[in-house]
Parts: structure tokens; C-alpha cells; sequence
């Protein structure tokens, strides 16, 4: 089915299964940011729109109605997802609602969602970028249809451990993270240098390899 008719599937069965205010902010609220959010990013992505909730209502810690631009919920996995443009949330912002919602979003990590923010920009200049990080975000909450190796996950683990250290990673800093021998890690760095992953970093004579740093273009491997 194309895009456009399951898009207005999608939100039709969300709108007829709404009532009050809920079923009038998914019809006044589900605007152009949502829509090519969901064309440019998620779509290309998932292909379906499975678990995912439009216009999603949360109560806040004041009481009040919080309508999150998606909440995807497949089972015990709770994400929502918020579109935000430079206008309405930064240059617009003042005191008081950034820390409304600063509240909010601590509120709801506490209520065991978990809040992931795209802008607008990048939703229609990047949306490649996007892609990528909500698939390497998503791969973290969900099996794949088919069967990944142990191996596989290794490699995925240890770019994340490069991309959350401020220097290149050491076979030592594999071996810590993921209790295994120092022949493995050596291995497994190995590995991620063929496909282009890292890049090794040599002693000063060139003799050995001692450090591994990320590859420029690390993100479009993390598929």
C-alpha cells in the first residue's frame, strides 16, 4: 500500500476511535511537522505504522493533558517521539515553559517513557541523519526478524563505547566492557577496521596498532 493512503488509514483509525478533546487535537493538532515526520523518517524506516499513537495524551505531574506527536508502544517499550522547530521551542521559550518542559520530560522518564526529540530541520533537510539515529535507537528496544549474531552485537556495542568516549578506544577498554579476553577484543576491532567502522591508530614507528578511533562516516554503519 502506498504511503499516502496507509497515512490517511492511519490517522483516520486513530481519529474514529477518539473521543472529546483527544479526538480534536489529533484532528487540529496533527500538522505539517508530524506528517513529514512521519513521510521522511519514519516511514522509510519502519514501512508501517504499527504501535504508533498520534496526538498520544499523557497526564503531567500537575494533572494537566500532555499530547505527546507520537508515542510508539510496542509492548513494555515506551517512546515518544516530539518534533520540535527552532521558532515554537527555542526562540519562543520563555522561563517558565523550559522549565515546564524540563519537568515534563524528567516527569515522564519517571512514568517509564522516554523522550526523543528530532528537529524540524533535520526531519526535512536531514532525514537521513534522523533515520539512522532512530535506528540505531530502536534496534535498543526491539528483536530483528532475523536472527542477529552475538558477534554483531559485539561490533554494535563496542562503536557505541567510541562514541561515548572523548578519545580513540584501546583494545583494553573493549576487553572492561565486555569481560572478554584481549585476544577477542583485538579481534573484534580488527573486524570493525574492515568494514570501514574504525580506523586503527599506530605507535609512533608504526610497528603496532594501539588505539581505534571512529570512522568519519561511523553513523551510516549503525544500520
Amino acid at each position: 500500500m502506498a504511503y499516502d493512503e496507509t497515512h490517511r488509514s492511519f490517522i483516520q483509525y486513530h481519529i474514529d476511535n477518539r473521543k472529546g478533546e483527544r479526538r480534536g487535537r489529533l484532528e487540529r493538532g496533527h500538522g505539517h511537522a508530524e506528517a513529514l515526520f512521519l513521510r521522511n523518517v519514519w516511514w522509510p524506516l519502519r514501512g508501517d505504522f504499527q504501535h504508533l499513537h498520534p496526538e498520544y495524551e499523557v497526564i503531567d505531574w500537575r494533572g494537566r493533558s500532555y499530547f505527546a506527536d507520537f508515542a510508539w508502544l510496542p509492548g513494555m517499550v515506551k517512546l515518544i517521539f516530539e518534533i520540535k522547530g527552532f521558532a515554537s521551542h527555542v526562540r519562543d521559550m520563555d522561563r517558565q515553559k523550559y522549565c515546564n518542559e524540563l519537568n515534563r520530560e524528567t516527569f515522564l522518564f519517571a512514568m517509564g517513557y522516554r523522550v526523543i526529540s528530532f528537529a524540524y530541520d533535520d526531519v526535512e533537510k536531514q532525514p537521513a541523519l534522523c533515520i539512522t539515529l532512530l535506528r540505531m535507537l530502536m534496534s535498543r528496544f526491539q528483536s530483528g526478524q532475523s536472527p542477529i549474531s552475538r558477534t554483531l552485537l559485539a561490533e554494535k556495542e563496542i562503536v557505541r563505547l567510541a562514541i561515548q568516549q572523548a578519545h580513540p578506544i584501546r583494545p583494553k577498554d573493549v576487553e572492561r566492557h565486555l569481560e572478554i579476553d584481549h585476544k577477542t577484543a583485538v579481534i573484534l576491532l580488527q573486524k570493525l577496521c574492515a568494514k570501514g567502522w574504525l580506523l586503527p591508530s599506530y605507535s609512533g614507528n608504526r610497528a603496532r596498532v594501539v588505539r581505534y578511533e571512529l570512522a568519519r562516516d561511523f553513523l551510516e554503519y549503525l544500520d
